[in-house]
């Protein structure tokens, strides 16, 4: 288990760094972290829950013509696979992309942190290595969501909507987040809802009108239940109470912390419901994870106290540390994450 270790240690190290970089030197430090975090998810074999059950999906791809393979369930996903076959490559083509997306997306919303290695740390143990590693489509979704939660948070709704849309194609379930761009408006707010509603409509017809019901009777009906469910949900409940808490000083821009209070508000509404439908909800609240970097590399900024800013980064590193060590430790799922295999010869 010691590459995911060497994961968890790489966020750890650019904390404890005493200065910064300069811009350049940072930027490329960046990019190799990405390319190594990539690598390791992308060119993984037989590791994480879903490797036997996407492995079929790939096969079945190349023995359907495109048209058919647009009509799949999540087509953005299914015509990815279609074309790597085309190519000749194989499954850890189709993963090391799916894997350079998310990686994208974290960096760059990492970048746009106070803190950004703070706020790698805390997407290491379970946004990377969980979803990253056995949620391969809604991972892709993931990567593309936080690059659009970065735009909205610039201000930018429009290039949001769009990052959204394409997340969907490769997870249905990310167009939850559209209304997020309207609630978090605060200028053309009635624009902005105009332009929300159009296209969370659009993407609702297009991807899911056909199967809402099917959704609804496997995700609430059927009442599955997702194991660590409510633990996942109350990871992002801590830290939207943080922001709650001390939303000015966490984000003092407007929209930015209209934004985030949102996200915080959606965490803790997620709190009571995990009980009626666990798999359903800890699907939404992946989409929720990003809320946990913004405020947990944001809470330094609460003391004015190098001895008291040190102290709170350790111990948001411990924590993190921690949450790692059970998972791999007691998870009951944790078994298909060891051991770490690199792909096949």
């Amino acid at each position: 288990m010691w590459p995911y270790w060497l994961m968890f240690l790489v966020p750890v190290w650019g904390v404890l760094q005493p200065r910064r970089l300069p811009a350049r030197q940072a930027y490329w430090v960046w990019v190799a972290v990405g390319v190594l975090f990539a690598a390791m998810m992308g060119l993984r074999h037989e590791v994480g829950g879903d490797w036997f059950n996407y492995l079929p999906h790939f096969l079945d791809t190349q023995r359907q013509t495109l048209p058919e393979v647009l009509m799949r369930s999540d087509p953005g996903y299914y015509l990815l696979n279609w074309w790597v076959g085309r190519l000749g490559a194989d499954i850890y083509l189709v993963n090391l992309l799916c894997a350079m997306v998310l990686m994208w997306g974290t960096v760059v919303f990492c970048r746009s942190q106070p803190q950004p290695w703070l706020a790698l740390l805390a997407a290491v143990p379970y946004m990377l290595i969980v979803v990253g590693m056995g949620y391969t489509r809604q991972s892709v979704a993931l990567g593309f969501a936080l690059l659009g939660l970065t735009a909205l948070g610039r201000g930018k709704p429009r290039s949001f909507i769009v990052w959204i849309a394409v997340a969907a194609l490769f997870h249905k379930s990310a167009v939850l987040l559209m209304p997020i761009a309207a609630l978090a408006a605060t200028r053309n707010r009635i624009l902005t809802g105009v332009l929300v509603t159009i296209a969370t409509a659009l993407t609702y017809y297009l991807l899911l009108a056909d199967r809402a019901e099917a959704l609804w009777v496997n995700y609430v009906e059927a009442q599955y239940q997702s194991q660590g469910g409510a633990i996942r949900v109350a990871m992002n409940a801590v830290p939207a109470l943080l922001l709650i808490a001390f939303g000015r000083r966490l984000a003092p821009e407007r929209q930015e912390r209209r934004l985030w209070l949102w996200m915080a508000a959606f965490a803790l509404m997620c709190v009571p419901l995990v009980g009626l439908a666990s798999t359903a909800v800890d699907r939404v609240a992946l989409y929720l994870i990003p809320l946990q970097l913004f405020v947990f590399s944001r809470l330094p900024r609460l003391t004015g106290s190098t001895r008291a800013r040190t102290l709170l980064v350790l111990a948001i590193a411990a924590y993190y540390a921690a949450v790692l060590f059970v998972w791999l430790h007691f998870a009951s799922h944790a078994q298909y994450w060891l051991p770490y295999q690199w792909m096949a010869p």
